[in-house]
């Protein structure tokens, strides 16, 4: 799955929340996903928090097979920026 898969996957989530920050999850050459509100693409842009993992680690995370907590915990998962906005993803992970 590459990350315009993910970004598909995610996008009815993101459509229907009521998420109003921007977070871009990094990871590295494989691209970008950034949330920004209710949109979502796969082009790079500033945000108010960047999520740095693997693209493995981030389907997993979609998959709900990773633990957000726990990726952060075991330095799976790097944040980058505001600390909250990362807390606020839960609700469409």
């Amino acid at each position: 799955m590459g990350v315009q898969d993910i970004a598909a996957k995610l996008k009815p989530r993101v459509e229907a929340s009521d998420f109003n920050r921007s977070v871009k999850f990094d990871t590295g050459s494989d691209g970008v996903v950034v949330i920004d509100g209710n949109s979502i693409s796969t082009t790079d842009a500033p945000t108010d928090c960047t999520i740095k993992l693997s693209l493995s680690d981030l389907e997993d995370l979609i998959a709900g097979e990773l633990s957000p907590t726990t990726a952060f915990m075991t330095g799976k998962l790097k944040v980058e920026g505001d600390m909250s906005v990362a807390m606020g993803l839960q609700s469409l992970l």
